[in-house]
């Protein structure tokens, strides 16, 4: 018989309150006690990320990411302690107390599941544990299944592509809203649309849309040799039953992931499935940006009345003639245009384009604000801001684009 004595075990560590100090928040303090006795700890924001690689940490449900208003400075910091949580399928719970609602919506964006504002509410937080302990009502595989595409389909889609030649020129807006516009033509017959996001490290296609990213385009990404319609299915995400998705894959991936020939697969499925395709491209130029262009229909250059925007534009205009690109393809698109009674603005654009020596085919007025918390809000402008001037454009561009497509279609 061992004479040594049996330690006493210690309470698995099944959640964590994270914090710059938790003393600040008592009142959590005594209701993870209450819900959880001895059951949990707490770390502070620099020990988090370490503490999901140890042992402790296998059993863990979920933290209690506690911040108030002087955090706003780390958001970066928060955001990448919601993504780790979640790569490790722990959920998060997030405690705010006097944060900012940009701050906020950023974070719940950014994948937390609870949000409980500081002062806790009487059994608010023993609900939102509840809550996340709660099995999943729908069940994962029917939110992932995407749609159904039909093997062997040949629509020939046209394929609309945006690029934006400067930071902030609203290609995502663009491509986005203007996807949306073309998915909801007509009354009954609508067009089928399928929108593209190609870039792989800052494309936000998924958050303009209020969409999640999944591993599974990258899966789907890194073997398209062996894609086929199921597969590409399962990668798209449905938005309001009108709209096909592919979004950026979940985690900043280097742009030369994909090849040219992934690329060019990839179009291929999406034009057989699809009436339009609309490709929101990256800013930088990458090796199979030629292939995007090559099947482009229309490829729309955006632009804005500014002096780094005129200079990319040359730049990228003499980089697609030094390899003898189809630069016939580009419809150069100005964005925040001068008003139609903004004479002086209107001369500028002149001057611009014939420095140039371009044409500006498009010229999108300034939304305003009503575009950027369209945007934060996940929704399209035909949604959220119907009577913006920037939606009417884009409504009227679908329009005409759908007719040119009948036309020739006609034609043929």
């Amino acid at each position: 018989m061992s004479s040594t004595m049996p330690e006493p075990t210690q309470a698995e560590i099944l959640a964590c309150t994270v914090s710059r100090d938790v003393q600040n928040f008592d009142l959590l303090i005594e209701d993870m006690e209450t819900a959880l006795g001895e059951s949990w700890g707490d770390l502070g924001f620099s020990e988090a990320l370490a503490f999901f690689n140890q042992p402790e940490a296998k059993h863990m449900e979920f933290i209690a990411l506690a911040i108030d208003e002087d955090d706003e400075d780390d958001l970066p910091l928060m955001a990448e302690i919601i993504a780790a949580a979640k790569r490790r399928d722990i959920s998060v719970i997030l405690i705010a107390e006097d944060v900012t609602p940009t701050a906020l919506h950023s974070l719940l964006r950014g994948g937390a599941d609870e949000f409980v504002p500081y002062p806790l509410p009487e059994g608010e937080l023993a609900q939102a544990i509840e809550r996340i302990r709660e099995p999943d009502p729908v069940p994962q595989a029917a939110a992932d299944s995407g749609p159904q595409l039909k093997a062997g389909a040949q629509k020939d889609g046209a394929v609309i592509v945006v690029h934006g030649l400067a930071g902030g020129t609203g290609a995502t807006t663009v491509a986005v809203n203007l996807a949306w516009e073309l998915a909801t033509l007509g009354k009954n017959n609508h067009p089928s649309v399928c929108l593209i996001d190609l870039d792989l490290q800052y494309g936000s296609v998924s958050t303009f849309l209020d969409l999640p990213r999944r591993e599974v385009v990258y899966e789907m990404l890194s073997d398209t040799e062996g894609m086929d319609e199921e597969i590409f299915g399962q990668a798209l995400l449905t938005y309001e039953d009108r709209l096909q998705v592919l979004t950026a894959p979940a985690e900043m991936l280097p742009l030369d992931l994909v090849t040219a020939e992934d690329v060019q697969r990839v179009l291929e499925m999406a034009r057989n499935q699809f009436d339009y395709v609309v490709i929101d491209m990256p800013s930088t130029l990458v090796q199979w940006s030629e292939t995007v262009l090559t099947n482009a229909h229309i490829y729309f250059a955006m632009l804005e009345l500014d002096m780094r925007s005129a200079q990319n534009a040359l730049r990228f205009k003499r980089a697609l003639q030094s390899e003898e690109l189809p630069v016939e393809k580009l419809r150069y698109a100005m964005n925040r245009a001068p008003k139609f009674t903004d004479l002086s603005g209107k001369g500028r654009v002149k001057r611009m384009a014939e420095s140039l020596d371009i044409s500006i085919d498009l010229l999108l007025p300034d939304g305003g604000k009503p575009i950027t918390q369209a945007n934060d809000h996940g929704q399209p402008l035909a949604v959220s801001a119907a009577k913006s001037p920037l939606r009417k454009e884009l409504a009227k561009l679908a329009a005409s684009i759908h007719t040119l497509k009948d036309d020739e279609a006609a034609a043929a």
